[in-house]
């Protein structure tokens, strides 16, 4: 179609015109000065997004791979690590430990909840021998609309020993990360998310704490060697040939959260959700995400009794052209999810809401129209000083 389509999604998201031309910009020797220009300053605005002096590695990948590196610089076959799970990413990234031969204990909390951080802090008791070597967490939960809480869980930690490694692909550079403060050692992040340029870079942070565990790891890697990155970038390159068309769509994107500014990005996003779900509530739709732990992301929603959920996406695509993502695992077919995260605004989601009342009469569902977008409406009006 060459009708407007509304990219609804967790990421990929939409990339804002200047980033695309940014995007575009020729191709530069990525062993020359005008790479190490470009390799610094886009590195030294991610330390901005990620609000850390620590390092932050940025690597030819998706978000996967950059979980896939924080297991194996870290961590060796046989270390005992603390999974905590709220849905299929907390489950990737103790898939990922237990491929590399790490001894799992997942704890499993229930889909659409958070982490309950005194089950953490009664299981770090109870390793009277400090064997957990790490906690694996998931900022936000792309399955399932839910963010976890990771200044709670640094306090949880307390002087436990464990390194803290955390999957925020979908999380920084939307919500609040204070890595330094928080005291968290690994934070892996990609760029299609917040940063919203196209796939193709993903980035980690390392602590102190952390690179003392690099030196003792024994889990096999090359590609996705920090230490040999972190060496390479100490002279403006990298040990394998990066995606420059992403950092320099990159550097783009990090001049326009500066200038924009990290809180007031972060209240955009709180905005743009609280919209979502003034709207989403009015139609009598179920949310699976309690407002307490509501992800700024993505907003996940209980299809109906009755209406399946790849119904109500397949009419919104093809009717409405508003792409919505999907359930995962055993969300599928339960639940859609509406992103509303990176380059959008409040008329994106009115228009969201707008086609989901439609798609919901035309399926069957008792609807009033213009129920779900004056709810909506309303949010708009109340804070017109984010618009």
């Amino acid at each position: 179609m060459f009708e407007k389509e509304y990219l609804m999604l967790p990421g990929p998201t939409p990339v804002p015109p200047r980033l695309l031309r940014a995007l575009s910009e020729p191709l530069i020797n990525h062993r020359g000065p005008s790479f190490k220009r470009l390799i610094d300053e886009v590195t030294e605005g991610i330390r901005y997004a990620y609000q850390t002096k620590n390092d932050v590695l940025i690597l030819p990948s998706s978000g996967t791979g950059g979980m896939e590196a924080a297991i194996v610089n870290f961590l060796s076959p046989g270390d005992k690590v603390l999974a905590l799970s709220i849905g299929a990413f907390g489950d990737r990234f103790a898939t990922i430990a237990q491929t590399y031969g790490c001894i799992v204990d997942k704890v499993d909390f229930e889909w659409g909840t958070a982490v309950d951080l005194n089950v953490v802090k009664a299981k770090l008791a109870a390793d009277v021998n400090k064997e957990y070597k790490a906690i694996l967490v998931t900022h936000n939960e792309t399955s399932t609309g839910v963010c976890n809480d990771l200044k709670g869980l640094s306090e949880i930690r307390g002087d436990h020993p464990a390194l803290i490694l955390v999957d925020s692909v979908s999380g920084l550079g939307v919500m609040e990360v204070k890595t330094d403060e928080w005291g968290l050692d690994v934070i892996v992040t990609a760029a299609q998310k917040g940063f919203m340029i196209p796939p193709g870079v993903a980035f980690v942070s390392v602590s102190p704490r952390a690179w003392a565990a690099y030196e003792k790891s024994t889990a096999p890697k090359f590609y996705w060697d920090l230490g040999s990155a972190k060496k390479f970038l100490e002279k403006g390159q990298t040990p394998v040939t990066p995606a420059i068309p992403q950092l320099t769509g990159l550097r783009e994107a990090l001049q326009l959260f500066r200038e924009k500014g990290r809180e007031a990005v972060f209240a955009k996003q709180r905005y743009l959700r609280d919209i979502t779900r003034a709207g989403v509530k009015a139609l009598g739709l179920k949310l699976l995400a309690d407002d307490a732990v509501a992800s700024a992301a993505v907003t996940a929603v209980w299809a109906p009794e009755g209406i399946e959920a790849k119904a109500i996406n397949k009419r919104m695509r093809e009717a409405h052209n508003v792409v919505l993502a999907g359930g995962q695992k055993k969300l599928e077919n339960k639940i859609f999810r509406i992103g509303h995260l990176g380059y959008g605004q409040h008329l994106d989601v009115l228009a969201t809401v707008a086609a989901l009342e439609m798609t919901l009469k035309e399926l069957g569902y008792p609807v009033e129209l213009g129920a779900g977008v004056k709810a909506a409406q309303e949010v708009i009006m109340s804070r017109k000083g984010l618009l």
